[in-house]
């Protein structure tokens, strides 16, 4: 091996050594969390990912945050083979397990974005790595968004290390009406994005609607250039794939047949209101389901109407005023559809956003207190835990501690909604990924080797 080679090697494995295969302790085997993507099961980019290995952990002593609205003071989490054994207080037995004193600390689910673009839009921010829009036609619902993945972005390793990140979405661009399919993964090091690849979660596919696509497409002459055209084009297209009898294969249509048999989730980039509630009502005439609406800055005028369609909001904290249907978005958004019963879920759209969505949702509470609506802390950590797994269609796997779940887990060195804190230590399916005390569990890209600053480690 060259010395990059190793140095590669060493700091994409620190923790598992130079192979993830193989039938050594605590390495996963081929059954484990491989539920099928689609309905046979042969889907053309399956995932390879396997966890790494890790130890037998006991977490004690710490608040603990399960993500599902629950917290337990001088609390206790066990974690074995890739998977959370029990969460609960002291009384829990610990043996058998590698103690980590958590007192004064804070234990949360691993951190989950449900909207980046990391790998499609990767540091270095250059032309040639522009690969998130397929700005070619308003609708391009044949794209996949892992085929455009780089998985050396330093941008992952930072999500990691600086935010806690355990999964993440990444979402095609929003020039187009329909922009494509999503991919959801791991952040894990990989040479490969199917060694990334969240195994058995659901395809997403990624729509928008406003100002965007009318700008993109009425900027080159064509339709759509308004907002009535925006819709006229998606309606076609619903209909268009509704007759698709798949004699002859089709990229496009296969993906939207799978979002019209509820297989493949929309999540749909809007952020007025009134377009938000024209939307619900073309997902019922045509058949299909929108998960969560992206941005959704006037999500609070329809709290209500996202409630009783089921529909999570995947907001900012106080992203406003960029553009004009981004105007009237208020730092009480996230409170005000808490209130109404609606689901919320704290997204980033950003590199820097996505190592401090703790900051943000903490940003967004705080904005409801000074309202008089006062939102626990536990409720809180589910804005950027469970309820975005639930958006993603993977909560039965992760985004809370409970029995049976990924070990998916951060420790963090003090309140998880303070601006002071930061993940002190993060686990990925029970292996210990990022060590804020050993500098040789701070994850690198293989691409920065040799780069001034060498990512985290300095």
């Amino acid at each position: 091996m060259t010395k990059y080679a190793l140095l590669a090697c060493a700091a994409a494995f620190a923790v598992a050594g130079c192979s993830t295969t193989g039938g050594g302790d605590g390495v996963a085997s081929a059954g484990d969390w491989t539920a099928p993507v689609g309905k046979d099961g042969n889907a053309p980019f399956p995932s390879t990912y396997q966890r790494y290995p890790g130890r037998p952990t006991a977490l004690v002593g710490a608040t603990v945050y399960d993500g599902r609205g629950g917290r337990i003071d001088n609390g206790t989490v066990l974690f074995r083979d890739g998977e959370v054994v029990a969460v609960g207080d002291a009384a829990l037995s610990t043996e058998g397990y590698d103690r980590i004193d958590g007192s004064g600390k804070f234990v949360t689910p691993g951190v989950i974005d449900i909207h980046s673009h990391l790998g499609d839009y990767p540091t270095p921010s250059v032309e040639a790595h522009s690969d998130g829009n397929e700005a070619t036609s308003p609708m391009t619902p044949e794209v996949w968004a892992e085929h455009s993945v780089w998985p050396q972005d330093p941008g992952f390793t930072r999500a990691l290390a600086n935010g806690g990140i355990t999964s993440l979405q990444i979402l095609p661009g929003s020039a187009n009406l329909t922009g494509g399919r999503s991919v959801t993964l791991k952040n894990v090091s990989s040479r490969t994005v199917q060694g990334m690849k969240f195994p058995g979660a659901p395809y997403g596919m990624k729509m928008a609607c406003g100002e965007n696509p009318k700008r993109v497409y009425g900027g080159k002459g064509r339709m759509p250039s308004t907002r009535m055209g925006n819709f006229a084009v998606n309606r076609q297209m619903w209909l268009d794939a509704q007759a698709y009898d798949g004699k002859k294969r089709d990229l496009g249509k296969e993906t939207l047949k799978g979002v019209l048999d509820g297989e493949i989730l929309v999540h749909n980039h809007c952020y007025r209101a009134d377009e938000m509630a024209l939307v619900m009502d073309m997902a019922k005439e045509m058949g299909y389901k929108v998960t969560a609406f992206h941005h959704a800055v006037e999500a609070y005028k329809i709290g209500d109407l996202l409630r009783e369609n089921d529909v999570c909001s995947a907001i900012w904290a106080d992203w406003y005023g960029f553009k004009m249907e981004a105007y009237d978005g208020i730092l009480e958004n996230a409170a005000f559809l808490r209130q109404a019963g609606a689901c919320v879920v704290i997204h980033s759209d950003d590199a820097n956003g996505i190592q401090r969505l703790n900051q943000e949702a903490a940003k967004a509470q705080a904005a409801g207190r000074r309202l008089g609506i006062d939102i626990p802390d536990a409720e809180v950590v589910g804005w950027f835990t469970y309820n975005a797994a639930k958006a993603m269609g993977i909560a039965d796997m992760t985004g809370s501690l409970e029995a049976g779940k990924m070990a998916d887990v951060v420790l963090w060195n003090g309140d998880p909604l303070s601006v002071y804190s930061r993940p002190e230590k993060v686990w990925i399916d029970g292996a210990l990924m990022f060590d804020a005390m050993d500098r040789k569990r701070r994850p690198v890209s293989d691409f920065e080797l040799g780069q001034p600053g060498e990512g985290d480690v300095k």
